[in-house]
């Protein structure tokens, strides 16, 4: 592939970012056409009120476009909330581990699980009772590498390590007895999930369901009920559900573009169903690349383990991965750099990457493979 010119100010490149990530071009649209005065409003959306009768509409609409993505039933409390994944860290073990005597367990498959424990220690005792520190998180745990506790508060996982590129395929082993809680922030939306096997499940949408600013958090009624109301007040849940969201002013804009991401995979994908088909389709393409590369291009995860959303993989040397990404920038392949922790290349495909950017990669590493194997 030979270098592009320069980009125009309005030219879109094919933008592999981690996150902030790749939106839906049709909702981008939708949002431009919207965004000097929201239909029936008189005004931007960014300018009314979070308790206008319209705002409250897109609120009630995106949630109920979720639940009937996710089948989530109304023994589910499904909130908006600010803070991310980071604020998720504290919350979860306030409500869920605070007072109760009991410990928190955790699977840490990479970066984003070590962070979580870290925040639950200082709420009460948060063990790790499988770690893959030693490979360098390249692997998740199967049944027999843990054993979880029939009284333990909850047991933590993250369904989809972005920085590492591991993906759980199905939710680990876990008691009846003890709440699942996942970070699904990575994967969400990106294949059907079955919601009732989770006592809590969340996900900041800057990945793969709208823009940075909200986070969607679905979690079981009764457990909301159980905790502890001398919690600060953002981070106990039951003030969030008791509110409907809007206990304090809430992320209009994040929750309105969310809104018509969900509608978008309801009705222009056709489901979480087809989007999965969609998503195994791009991510095969990449990882067929890697295996026939002759070990030139080396994935990270094991195979086993690799994820739909993000694919990581390393060159031969520090030079060579400088020069991937010098020359996919100039084939308008953007944002490809690999974290500091494990090198090399990540590329995130999330829902919204359209086939076209991942055959435009695939295209681009064949040929560099060619040119520099």
């Amino acid at each position: 592939m030979t270098a592009s010119a320069p980009l125009a100010a309005t030219d879109r490149v094919f933008n592999f970012s981690a996150g902030p990530a790749v939106l839906p071009e049709s909702v981008l649209r939708e949002v431009q056409d919207e965004m000097l005065c929201l239909p029936g409003a008189g005004a931007s959306l960014l300018e009314i009120s979070h308790r206008d009768k319209l705002f409250v509409e897109i609120l009630h609409d995106a949630e109920n476009t979720l639940r009937s993505l996710l089948g989530v039933s109304d023994d589910y409390g499904v909130l908006f909330m600010q803070g991310g994944a980071t604020l998720q860290f504290s919350a979860i073990a306030a409500n869920l581990l605070r007072g109760t005597g009991k410990r928190a367990e955790y699977l840490l498959t990479g970066s984003w699980g070590k962070k979580a424990i870290s925040e639950a220690k200082k709420e009460g005792e948060a063990v790790a009772i499988y770690d893959a520190k030693e490979t360098n998180y390249d692997r998740l745990p199967g049944a027999s590498d843990y054993t979880v506790s029939d009284d333990a508060a909850y047991l933590y996982y993250c369904s989809n390590e972005t920085i590492q590129g591991v993906q759980f395929q199905n939710e680990p082993e876990c008691p009846a007895s003890v709440p699942l809680v996942s970070d699904a922030s990575s994967d969400f939306l990106c294949r059907p999930l079955p919601v009732d096997k989770y006592g809590l499940l969340y996900a900041c949408a800057q990945k793969n369901a709208g823009p940075a600013g909200v986070t969607v958090v679905v979690m079981r009624k009764d457990l909301i009920e159980k905790a502890d109301p001398s919690i600060p007040g953002y981070l106990y849940y039951k003030n969030h559900l008791d509110n409907d969201s809007e206990w304090n002013t809430p992320p209009t804009f994040a929750i309105y573009v969310l809104g018509k991401v969900a509608r978008w995979l309801r009705d222009d994908i056709g489901g979480l169903a087809e989007m999965e088909k969609i998503n195994r389709e791009k991510s095969s393409s990449l990882y067929k690349i890697i295996d026939e590369s002759g070990g030139f291009y080396r994935g990270h995860a094991n195979v086993e383990c690799r994820s739909l959303m993000n694919v990581t993989f390393n060159l031969p040397s520090d030079e060579l991965t400088a020069k991937f990404i010098s020359e996919a920038g100039a084939n308008r392949l953007a944002a490809l750099k690999g974290h500091r922790s494990v090198g090399g290349i990540r590329a995130s495909i999330y829902n919204a990457m359209p086939r076209e950017g991942v055959d435009a990669l695939g295209q681009f590493m064949a040929d560099f493979l060619s040119r520099n194997g």
